[in-house]
């Protein structure tokens, strides 16, 4: 699944700080046991207190035969650090 990016992609400033971003969720939904193949990935900008940050939320993708279980972690937009991880029921 490996792409090379061009150069447009690689100066896009929203780009790049989305690819990290999602990267680093991914890391942090596998290390929470989500499936990354069984999930619908949405993701939506947000900004609070000052700060913007990327929202991402796994959610599984048979969702009408199986209850809950979202994932959501917000990654700042600036520095990619995971600022909140929170667990649906």
């Amino acid at each position: 699944m490996g792409q090379t990016l061009d150069q447009g992609v690689l100066q896009d400033e929203v780009a790049r700080s989305l690819a990290r971003a999602v990267a680093v969720a991914n890391e942090r939904a596998r290390r929470e046991g989500v499936d990354l193949h069984t999930s619908l990935i949405n993701v939506a900008e947000h900004f609070a207190a000052g700060e913007t940050f990327w929202r991402i939320d796994y959610a599984p993708r048979d969702y009408l035969q199986r209850r809950g279980g979202d994932l959501v972690i917000d990654v700042g937009a600036d520095d990619g650090a995971v600022r909140r991880v929170l667990r649906g029921q």
